[in-house]
């Protein structure tokens, strides 16, 4: 913790009510950088959430990063989908009526190539697909667009750090250029990350959550960033994350989620933080200033 880190603990530390306690105003201009704004799952207030329909949603918006959620099928495929069962998201209770409760990990990559993971969204968007990581990551680099990748329930898939690393490398995205701006890998697992870590040192990487402040210290040992609900945070909390430098010694950075409204994004945009993380990118960006 740098010397910034005193002053910055010790208001945190007040109190936990104090910590909780929103804050009205919205950062002015000569405080810092508006928020980078990133598409939850795409621009998926307009699109089937984790399909490439939403990666070119926000595309179209004029939104540079966009967040993802990678899982693993049986066959050792990964693939982009949120839930660690297809039920929600895909037609998969009429094509494999027999195969409940329908986990990721009990379909291989061609069953799952099989599903329609668009209609449930509208009718515009059937025949959408849930995509293979490879297919995610050559629509974001077709885009130019940024990636903010969530490695989902790495419980339940044994080195799955290392093979998305594998196919982050396969696909041009572990070169300087791709690690120093367009790229962070994030989990809400300290384990997951701290593997990604061990793996590539490199990789930018995020905890996802609202780690006590008297653990930032640990966690800073191996990430870049703090990416908690906004509900969960105060002004206090995101200059007490601020303090400390993370792994590329640079100050912790904070991403806020899931924020889909111009009063909360201005709200939280006050808090000083770092990024908000947007289902309507657009109505965030046009709140706060932010790109």
């Amino acid at each position: 913790m740098h010397a910034r880190a005193v002053a910055a603990t010790t208001t945190a530390l007040l109190g936990t009510a104090a910590l909780l306690l929103p804050s009205s105003g919205v950062r002015a201009a000569e405080d810092g950088e508006p928020p980078t704004v990133i598409a939850h799952r795409g621009a998926s207030a307009y699109a089937p959430e984790n399909t490439l329909a939403a990666v070119d949603a926000a595309a179209r918006l004029g939104i540079h990063w966009v967040e993802n959620d990678v899982q693993r099928t049986k066959d050792g495929e990964l693939v982009v989908i949120h839930d660690d069962s297809l039920q929600r998201t895909t037609d998969v209770e009429e094509v494999f009526p027999g195969r409940a409760p329908w986990k990721v990990k009990d379909f291989t990559a061609a069953e799952i190539a099989r599903l329609d993971a668009g209609s449930w969204f509208g009718a515009s968007y059937a025949g959408a697909r849930v995509p293979t990581l490879e297919q995610y990551m050559r629509r974001v680099e077709r885009n130019n667009q940024n990636l903010l990748l969530e490695i989902k329930n790495p419980a339940l898939y044994p080195g799955i750090e290392q093979q998305t690393l594998k196919v982050l490398s396969d696909e041009g995205w572990l070169d300087q250029a791709h690690r120093a701006s367009r790229l962070i890998v994030q989990s809400f697992s300290a384990d997951s990350v701290r593997t990604v870590h061990a793996l590539k040192p490199g990789v930018k990487t995020a905890i996802l959550g609202t780690p006590s402040v008297a653990n930032l210290s640990t966690y800073a040992t191996f990430t870049d960033q703090i990416n908690p609900s906004y509900s969960t945070i105060s002004p206090g909390y995101v200059a007490a994350v601020h303090a400390f430098d993370g792994a590329h010694d640079k100050p912790l950075k904070v991403f806020a989620w899931t924020v889909n409204d111009a009063e909360t994004a201005r709200r939280v945009a006050g808090y000083d933080v770092d990024g908000i993380i947007s289902n309507k990118p657009d109505v965030v960006r046009d709140a706060t200033g932010g790109s």
